[in-house]
Formats: C-alpha cells, sequence, structure tokens
C-alpha cells in the first residue's frame, strides 16, 4: 500500500510517499481502506517533536510510528477473529490508534477502539472531523459547559475553533467567536452569538467577563486572556502559549490551588466518536474544509498547516471517492 513515511522528525522535507506492508487485522482488529484523512496542528507537532518533551512518548532519537495521522474515514475491508460489530463494506470513520496510522491507503483498528460507522449518505472527507472535535470537546467539558454560560474562543477558524463554537452551541452556551476579518461570515454561519474581528479591536478589552475563555490556537495566553475572566471565570488552552507561559501559569495555579486555568489531556474513546455520528446525522455538526488534496501532495499539506493560515480541516483525498 502507499503511506507518507516519516522516518526521522524535521521539516515536511522528511516525508515520502513509498510502498509499505499492507496491515493485517489481528483478532478483534478491523482493517479499514481509507479514504480520507487530515494533516492537523498535532501531526505538525509530531512531524518536528516540537515541544521536544514529546520525544518521551513518541521515541528520543526517531519515531517509533513513522505513519502519522489522527482522522480517518473508509470502508472496512477485512475483520480479524471474534469481530461482531463491523463487516467487510461498512463505511466508518474516527481516531487513529495512538494518534498515529491514518496517511496510508489501510490501517487497523481495533473494534472497540475510537471508530463508528458513518451517517448514511454522508461524504468521506465531510466525516474527518474528531481530531479538532476530541481537543474542543475536552476542554469545554473540563469547563462543565452548559446552558446559561458564556464562553469566548479565540482562534474560531481552525479546526479545534470551528468545531468548539458548534460544540459549546450544542450544550446551550452563549458564544464569543474571535476571529480575523476574512472570516467572520464563517463564525456567524457555525451559530455564534458575536463575533469580534481582533484586527478592529483588542479583544481582551471588549468590555465583557465569561465564564469560560478557551484559547483554541494557543497564541493568546493566560496573561492576556485574565480581563476577559468573570469572578469565577476558567481560561484553557490548546497550545503552551507565548514563550511557554500557560505551562508557566498551569504549574503557579497548581502551588498556589487556583482552578483559574486548566490544562485537560484529550482522550479518544469510542463514546466520542458515537457522540459525533449522533452530532453529524442530527445537522447538529458539520465539516469546515479548507481544501482537499491527494496523498502525494501531503507534504506540501503539512507546509500549509504550519503556516498557520487553513481553516477547519485540511483533507487528504487518499482514495478517490465514487461519485
Amino acid at each position: 500500500m502507499k503511506a507518507a513515511v516519516n522516518t526521522s522528525y524535521g521539516s515536511p522535507n522528511v516525508i515520502e510517499v513509498r510502498e509499505v506492508p499492507t496491515p493485517r487485522p489481528a483478532p478483534h482488529e478491523v482493517l479499514v481502506e481509507v479514504h480520507a484523512t487530515t494533516v492537523s496542528r498535532t501531526d505538525c507537532g509530531y512531524l518536528r517533536a516540537h515541544p521536544f518533551f514529546i520525544r518521551a512518548m513518541t521515541g528520543l532519537r526517531r519515531p517509533k510510528e513513522t505513519i502519522l495521522g489522527m482522522d480517518f474515514a473508509g470502508r472496512v475491508e477485512a475483520v480479524g477473529s471474534g469481530v461482531t460489530s463491523f463487516a467487510p463494506g461498512d463505511r466508518v470513520f474516527g481516531l487513529t490508534p495512538g494518534d498515529h496510522g491514518g496517511h496510508a491507503e489501510y490501517l487497523c483498528v481495533p473494534e472497540d477502539g475510537a471508530m463508528a460507522a458513518m451517517p448514511p449518505g454522508l461524504p468521506f472527507a465531510e466525516a474527518v472531523v474528531c481530531e479538532g472535535a476530541l481537543y474542543a470537546d475536552t476542554n469545554l467539558r473540563a469547563f462543565g459547559l452548559g446552558p446559561g454560560h458564556r464562553i469566548l474562543i479565540y482562534g474560531a477558524s481552525g479546526a479545534i475553533g470551528t468545531a468548539a463554537v458548534q460544540l459549546a452551541k450544542s450544550y446551550g452556551a452563549h458564544v464569543t467567536a474571535v476571529v480575523g476579518p476574512p472570516h467572520l461570515e464563517l463564525a456567524s454561519s457555525l451559530g455564534t452569538d458575536q463575533v469580534v474581528d481582533f484586527t478592529a479591536q483588542d479583544f481582551a478589552s471588549i468590555g465583557e467577563t465569561f465564564d469560560f475563555v478557551l484559547d483554541a490556537v494557543g497564541k493568546a495566553g493566560y496573561l492576556r486572556c485574565r480581563p476577559l475572566l468573570g469572578p469565577q471565570g476558567v481560561f484553557a488552552a490548546t497550545d503552551l502559549g507565548p514563550w511557554g507561559q500557560n505551562l508557566i501559569m498551569l504549574m503557579w495555579a497548581g502551588v498556589v490551588r487556583s482552578k483559574r486555568i486548566i490544562f485537560p489531556f484529550p482522550r479518544s474513546t469510542k463514546a466520542f466518536v458515537e457522540s459525533m455520528r449522533v452530532r453529524l446525522e442530527r445537522g447538529e455538526f458539520r465539516a469546515v474544509i479548507d481544501s482537499k488534496h491527494p496523498l502525494e501532495e501531503i507534504a506540501d499539506v503539512y507546509r500549509y498547516v504550519e503556516t498557520g493560515r487553513k481553516v477547519g480541516i485540511v483533507v487528504i483525498e487518499v482514495k478517490e471517492e465514487a461519485s
């Protein structure tokens, strides 16, 4: 099978699309023929091993897993012994085991892994939404977000930000989205109650406070967002922030026993993917697609994602969907 392989850490130049052995499903595993995947900020972080300490999990000198890719959508090609939930031909989507393996023509997933049947009629490219949604939902659940809460989402145009807006609305919250001029209409279309153009005004000085603030791109940081927090307000981010300040402030919060900043760790589960299936079927969630590319262009896609200019998800069409 073809796969995008990186045998060393580094820039997208280290990625090579080449033939590798097709995996075989072990007992209680499902072999998926991948039709669509994405390139995400998380993939870029794994590729460069940034921040450096992630090498403790991914391999100190070189990556343990050489095929990246978290999101996948495709058809079941074969099943291992003991599998009862899926059959060849089933259309499935979800998150890859260990956050790796989606950038390939085939992938093995445990039957009880983070995988579910796709909603009928949904194109494969519109099903690879779980990575951004997982990071968003992890933070929203850690907040305890619910009806009547007010939340500000900074960077509401990326994969995590567009997911956070939609999920926050599904939880009944009042949502303020902070985006740049090209994305004002998009933010409104996702159901936000208020949209702030960060180029027209300082979003941190809008004269309002919120129960929760989510920095969905990790560029604002706790110190800049602190004026937006109400008396019991809580801040969370999806990255370390400028000069790693979010990690520093999190450690300080632990010392002084403050609950004003949190940094929950996402964990992919079947239950989460099932919840996304329900939302997609009900029309409560939709994919925001920046662009689509063939697997052969994946190195260029990494370069684009690293610019930080993408909107929603960037899809890799591993196998063209029949019309």
